[in-house]
């Protein structure tokens, strides 16, 4: 099979999905007045609460989203073969993915900016957004301990990137003096910041950047907690939505010059277009916790309700900045799949587990499930370079550029969550009356801490699988709020209902096969995790069929 088709396809399948369906969900669903002020005009407070333009926060929200997740779960769900991971990227963005993030986002409009977790209060009752708020937490420790690991070992296996990543938030905070204080027009100078930033990604590759300690990745995990939480609390318009825009022109870039490579070169396909092995984990329900961003995420709401509902100009804009972005990440998932399928075989002079290869098969990479999950993103920045030195680019270059593209959307996500996380521990603190949660500073250490030590005890990557499938138990509990939130409005709701019993019933029983699995293995850590998300899952659910009957009666 040529590459060439399934581009040609998935892409015609996201144009259908943005023209009719999103269309359809505005009109006939969420009903989107652009009469009605937004919460960025009624309670603009010059920090959280900013109205932005269209395209800057379209920007910010698309990279916010689009980190390291949809790179790393196709990298290792293509084990699976190319058939099954395209279909859940193609089909679950469009009908899932895209749906959850445009709802989270409109009724956090509707409701005043409030969080997911605050309207849940409103919608169900008042237990379940504590519930809501502890498990949303527990998430977030995770998002941050898996994108704090992969900008970390990134970092170590590519110093070449260190400085253009680091110079790029100086840039940002330029720009975004520019843009705000001085009232410059955006375009130039965040057209001019990314050919700065492209110069140092090419003086990155002459003068690399390495930690000469014991353990760089562990330094760097907490150089990155550190700069995350001093970033979280300032002003978003200073770093957060100038360096988001910054990135958006950066992805596209990237993603183009992916797709121009494809377009010219059409790499066949090597990758077998189903592989059942029995090396591998079940390929349902794992399958769909694994690729745990590029398909559908629950992390997308807490964005869409947490930064992105608070900066919205009018409420047109929901429907690119929420159905679009996420479109846009499921083109990144897709670019993903096809340099792991495709890129992979033209990759020369690599090594591999320890092993040097001249020219790299897609066996030699996925040539076991434990390769497979060990390597992670690799796949992407091996496939993605190869493509990218077909248009004359040297494999230095290549891969450095490659690898920033991550680490730099993952560090957006690094930057958000922590925003978020701190601003969900402030909310747990107003409702329990915990002093020191309702705190800034106390509210972020406390954000960060518990990530940075589940990075530590034997935990690591053990940690994708449960962020994995707590990710997608939260997109369908966010779900369920909207269906409720439309249905009490006399709404059709099967298009929220259909993607929340579907991610409900995949989660619930992924979860319960890792907590056995970590109990049998004595990772007792990850047992008490998984433990805690379960009951509160079973909780909530509970709290929402009891409230389904309340209404009905």
């Amino acid at each position: 099979m040529n590459s060439i088709y399934i581009v040609i396809v998935s892409f015609f399948i996201f144009y259908f999905g943005y023209r009719y369906y999103s269309k359809y969900i505005a009109n006939k669903i969420f009903n989107l007045d652009d009469k009605n002020k937004t919460p960025a005009h009624t309670i603009n407070d010059g920090v959280d609460y900013v109205p932005a333009k269209k395209h800057i926060l379209f920007g910010h929200h698309f990279t916010s989203i689009a980190g390291a997740a949809p790179i790393i779960g196709p990298c290792i769900a293509v084990f699976w073969g190319w058939v099954p991971a395209l279909l859940w990227v193609v089909i679950g963005t469009v009908f899932m993915g895209a749906v959850h993030d445009f709802g989270a986002l409109t009724v956090s409009l509707k409701e005043k900016g409030k969080s997911i977790a605050d309207i849940s209060s409103n919608v169900i009752n008042k237990r379940i957004r504590i519930m809501f708020l502890c498990f949303v937490m527990c998430l977030t420790w995770l998002v941050l301990a898996v994108f704090a690991m992969a900008i970390a070992k990134l970092f170590t296996l590519y110093p070449s990137s260190v400085l253009p990543v680091n110079i790029e938030i100086i840039i940002a905070i330029i720009i975004g003096y520019l843009i705000y204080k001085k009232k410059i027009p955006s375009l130039i100078p965040s057209l001019v910041a990314l050919i700065f930033l492209y110069l140092f990604i090419y003086l990155g590759t002459l003068y690399p950047i390495s930690l000469n300690v014991e353990n760089p990745q562990n330094t760097w995990i907490i150089l990155l907690f550190i700069y995350s939480s001093i970033a979280s609390m300032l002003p978003v318009w200073l770093l957060l939505q100038p360096r988001d825009y910054i990135n958006s022109h950066q992805l596209l870039v990237g993603l183009g010059l992916i797709y121009t490579a494809i377009i010219i070169f059409r790499p066949e396909i090597t990758a077998p277009a189903l592989n059942l092995s029995q090396d591998a984990p079940p390929i349902i329900p794992f399958l769909f916790v694994t690729i745990a961003c590029g398909a559908i995420s629950g992390f997308h709401g807490l964005v869409s309700s947490g930064t992105t509902s608070k900066q919205i100009n009018k409420a047109s804009d929901a429907r690119m900045i929420g159905y679009g972005s996420m479109l846009g990440e499921g083109s990144l998932a897709l670019a993903t799949i096809i340099a792991s399928v495709a890129g992979i075989a033209l990759v020369t002079n690599c090594e591999i587990n320890g092993v040097f290869h001249d020219h790299l098969t897609w066996g030699d990479y996925y040539n076991s499930w434990e390769s497979a999950a060990k390597n992670k993103f690799m796949a992407f920045v091996l496939g993605g370079g190869a493509l990218l030195e077909k248009l004359g680019l040297s494999v230095e270059l290549a891969r450095t550029l490659i690898s920033v593209l991550i680490i730099s959307f993952a560090a957006t996500t690094l930057d958000t969550a922590t925003r978020i996380q701190r601003m969900i521990i402030t909310e747990l603190g107003h409702a329990t009356n915990i002093t020191p949660f309702k705190n800034k500073i106390s509210a972020t250490i406390i954000g960060v801490v518990p990530a940075y030590l589940l990075t530590l005890n034997g935990a690591g990557w053990e940690l994708w699988p449960v962020f994995g499938a707590s990710n997608q138990m939260l997109a369908a509990l966010t779900l369920m709020v909207l269906s409720i939130y439309f249905w009490k409005k006399g709404r059709n709701i099967l298009p929220l209902l259909i993607p929340m019993l579907f991610i409900m019933a995949i989660t619930i029983i992924s979860l319960t096969i890792k907590t056995s699995e970590f109990f049998i293995a004595g990772n007792y850590l990850l047992l008490s995790i998984n433990t805690i998300l379960i009951v509160l899952i079973s909780w909530m659910v509970i709290e929402g069929i009891m409230k389904i009957k309340t209404i009905k009666k």
